[in-house]
């Protein structure tokens, strides 16, 4: 089965597809339809910003379509940054701004208080049924005083995982795949329709 990936991201793509081909699935990326405008993601939610991408894209190219959304919540900051982790810094912020702002507002924090989680909601919508499937994951951690390692994006430097005794940015891609929040979201997603 063809599904649609809202992304452009090669990475990513890639990565969905080691986990679903699995299952018979081909995943291909928003690259092959141009014509699909860039999505506004005003949910108030991970899950309902990856419902609506993945509903706007199965509805712009008919075919069944998957969308995720992730972010951090850090506990001391009621949350935050959340759905706004990629923008958290401003609108077209890089990931060194982020981190920056974030190890900002966590500066009075002591270190026992610096619990996080990574969190991804993905969004399976299919052309038959149009009722969307969300699947959820979640890696826990801590936030460090300053950034370690150079793999990953985002708050990967800074996401300190105590079961690895290493941060996001210092793990293997394989390991990385094997317990990262989106690992977790597409394994239960794999189990769900192997047995659907």
């Amino acid at each position: 089965m063809r599904v649609v990936l809202a992304t452009k991201n090669k990475g990513k793509v890639k990565e969905f597809n080691k986990y679903l081909q699995e299952i018979g699935w081909e995943v291909i990326s928003l690259d092959q339809f141009p014509e699909i405008p860039a999505i506004i993601e005003d949910g108030n939610s991970f899950s309902e910003n990856a419902i609506k991408k993945a509903t706007t894209v199965m509805l712009a190219t008919g075919f069944t379509a998957i969308a995720d959304d992730s972010g951090i919540i850090v506990d001391a900051l009621d949350g935050r940054p959340g759905i706004y982790s990629a923008r958290y810094a401003g609108e077209n912020a890089t990931d060194e701004e982020n981190n920056l702002k974030l190890l900002a507002e966590l500066q009075a924090v002591p270190d026992e208080a610096r619990t996080a989680k990574f969190v991804t909601s993905i969004a399976f919508v299919s052309p038959d049924n149009n009722e969307p499937i969300v699947f959820n994951g979640e890696c826990n951690g801590v936030i460090l005083n300053a950034p370690i390692g150079d793999g990953g994006f985002g708050y990967d430097p800074l996401f300190y995982i105590p079961s690895e005794g290493q941060t996001m940015a210092e793990l293997s891609l394989e390991r990385k795949n094997q317990i990262s929040h989106r690992a977790m979201a597409l394994i239960s997603m794999k189990k769900f329709f192997r047995t659907h």
